[in-house]
């Protein structure tokens, strides 16, 4: 894994960040990094494929002049730089950063000449195909299997080389390897209280508590009297019912803004897609008040002919509650908005990369929410590649150029720690270490955290927030404790934490404090400061969750939902929302955020009333097969990740309130 440069600030004009005029130096063949996974070792190496078999990969492109790509984004998305907001159009940018014909023609026959065929061609990127002897040919190594952990994959025997003449053009390469094809996964959870396995007669435990479901309107409005004792000797609040857009709305001070979002485009971007997607949403909306998609303002890119590794993926049904999370939401939040959905043709990273890639070349919003993620560095020989990264971080930088804001949802395995993991509601079990996730960690992208909010009374003041970190325990089947004992084990939480893969950025200097940009999730300390995420945050946590409404192939119901997926397209919308009081896009947000740092509220974790024990409540699901499901759920206890004042690696600088909207004003 690479480190990604730190971002320097431009102070001069536009002109400053045009094309290098400096003289090219002489080709040379470029090694393509981490291409040879460290798992393909020489013990375990089982012999060459047959040169006769047949590999797919996919060839990413250099464009022109990354250095100045990589100034003029900085440029323009910097508060305190003359270019601020000078976005360039798509054309603008493919004439001066963007790559040629002459880049694709030679890459396409340097490969072809090789015996490879050309499957598919982007300005981002070729897809190649051929056999083991002219993948050799091409790359200068061949494919062989390994025997690894009792299994057998297959890589290059060494590093990829691309030769001289194309080197220049090239940016990475990809496909390869059988454990190379990383697959991401959605950051939501259905609050779901099915009832344990039973042994015998089902029972109602005499527990005191209600046989039917019971949550408040806010929070501290009704107690569980008949509770069994949790981390107070005082009853705690039952959990708030889920959250519908106008309670969100009103606690963020969208509703006092009066913002709605008009004028503004916000993409979702998923995997595949649902058939009822627009019916859904409109149901929702109208159920709880709000309107429905005009005529026009709800679009979707979606080619089901081109769908692929479904089964891998969960394919369209599972990743439907998702999509109707995101469209519901960024609608909700910002209903006057138009709202595109772009349905990747499988949850790989190449495909969920084209399909941002789609929205960044034609420009078809200004902010694009990402409620998916995956960890960097896993213990199945999986990790995120360097070529993977550069890949993403070019399509990035030209997003940011063209003035699009890409955020991306922190994850809900808190640290990302084995630990985590272990009881962990949505977490990878693959993980290998504590670590911040990606993409959202990338330097680029806004990393959007998760809260708990609190709801003040009935008229849905803003009450409290506290990071979503939470704890678990069931009510037992006598219903006279919690089990296991409190406190219960780690069960949801933001995800957060020091990057070992990215430097600081310009933007988090001065905020993030150094306890944290020099020290790893490991514990190890650093030298050069380090990406922290999240950035900031918004409600996003499985007990005080929102609802979602969807059919998808079945009768249209809802229900409470929870994640950073959920604060992630909230956040979208809040952007699209500062748009509109702008009147001019925002682009990259980042810059933005830590320059208004002082105006967001500072998400603290909160303790129960006169006490040092946590924040807690019940959630009262109410019979389900016979059996009363109840939980005790401790809040603000996110793994090694802690809200404090300041900026935290659990909430970033905070969340966003009426004084974020009026100063952009």
């Amino acid at each position: 894994m690479v480190a990604a440069a730190s971002l320097a600030t431009l102070s001069g004009s536009l002109m400053l960040a045009g094309p290098s005029q400096a003289s090219t130096p002489a080709a040379t063949p470029k090694t393509i990094t981490g291409s040879h996974p460290s798992w393909a070792t020489a013990a375990a190496d089982a012999g060459a494929l047959s040169s006769g078999t047949e590999l797919t990969g996919t060839v990413y492109l250099a464009g022109r002049d990354a250095a100045g790509l990589t100034a003029y984004a900085t440029a323009v998305s910097d508060p305190s730089n003359a270019a601020y907001g000078k976005f360039l159009t798509p054309a603008q940018f493919d004439a001066r950063f963007g790559t040629t014909g002459a880049q694709v023609t030679a890459v396409s026959k340097w490969a072809k000449d090789a015996g490879l065929t050309v499957v598919k061609s982007t300005a981002h990127a070729l897809t190649v195909k051929g056999t083991n002897a002219a993948i050799t040919k091409a790359f200068g190594t061949s494919v062989h299997n390994y025997r690894v952990s009792g299994t057998v994959r297959h890589a290059p025997a060494g590093n990829i080389v691309v030769p001289s003449k194309v080197s220049a053009d090239v940016l990475g390469v990809t496909g390869f390897t059988s454990a190379g094809a990383n697959v991401v996964k959605p950051d939501s959870t259905k609050v779901s209280d099915a009832a344990p396995a039973a042994t015998g007669d089902h029972k109602t435990p005499n527990s005191g508590l209600p046989t039917t479901a019971t949550c408040s309107d806010y929070w501290g409005q009704k107690l569980a009297t008949g509770a069994p004792a949790g981390y107070t000797k005082s009853p705690v609040p039952y959990d708030q019912c889920s959250f519908y857009p106008s309670q969100i709305r009103k606690a963020y001070g969208i509703t006092a803004s009066g913002l709605t979002g008009k004028g503004a485009t916000i993409a979702i971007v998923d995997a595949y897609g649902s058939s009822t997607m627009l019916a859904d949403a409109n149901q929702y909306a109208t159920n709880h008040g709000d309107k429905p998609f005009r005529s026009g303002q709800y679009k979707e890119i979606v080619d089901p002919s081109q769908w692929t590794n479904e089964d891998l993926c969960s394919g369209a049904a599972g990743w439907a509650p998702e999509e109707a999370l995101d469209v519901e939401m960024a609608h909700g939040l910002a209903p006057d908005a138009n709202v595109v959905y772009v349905g990747a043709n499988s949850c790989e990273d190449s495909d969920l990369l084209a399909a941002i890639s789609t929205i960044v070349d034609n420009h078809l919003a200004d902010v694009i929410s990402n409620s998916w993620g995956e960890i960097m560095h896993t213990t199945d020989d999986a990790d995120v590649t360097a070529s993977e990264i550069a890949a993403y971080e070019q399509v990035f930088k030209q997003a940011a150029v063209e003035g699009i804001g890409i955020g991306f949802s922190a994850g809900d395995c808190g640290d990302s720690s084995p630990a985590a993991a272990a009881t962990g509601a949505n977490c990878q079990a693959d993980t290998s270490r504590a670590q911040a996730n990606w993409p959202d960690s990338d330097p680029w992208v806004t990393s959007v955290g998760g809260t708990a909010l609190g709801i003040a009374n009935k008229t849905g003041s803003y009450g409290f927030e506290t990071d979503m970190g939470t704890l678990r325990s069931s009510l037992s089947a006598d219903g006279k404790s919690w089990t296991p004992s409190v406190p219960g084990p780690f069960y949801f939480g933001g995800g957060g934490g020091t990057s070992e893969d990215f430097a600081q950025p310009f933007y988090q200097r001065g905020v993030v404090p150094g306890s944290l940009s020099h020290t790893l999730m490991t514990g190890q300390k650093v030298r050069t400061a380090q990406r922290v995420t999240p950035d900031i945050s918004m409600v996003g946590d499985l007990y005080t969750s929102v609802l979602v409404g969807l059919s998808d192939g079945a009768p249209y119901s809802e229900g409470g939902y929870g994640g950073t997926s959920v604060s992630s397209p909230e956040f979208a919308a809040v952007q699209a929302d500062v748009l509109q009081a702008r009147h001019h896009a925002v682009g990259f947000a980042n810059p933005s955020i830590y320059a208004r740092s002082h105006v967001v509220t500072d998400v603290i974790d909160r303790q129960a009333q006169h006490s040092t024990t946590p924040l807690s409540s019940v959630h009262d699901a109410g019979l389900v097969n016979g059996t009363l499901v109840a939980r005790l759920i401790a809040y603000g206890q996110d793994t090694s990740l802690n809200a404090v004042r300041g900026y935290d690696d659990a909430t970033g600088v905070g969340s966003p309130n009426l004084d974020y909207f009026r100063s952009f004003r």
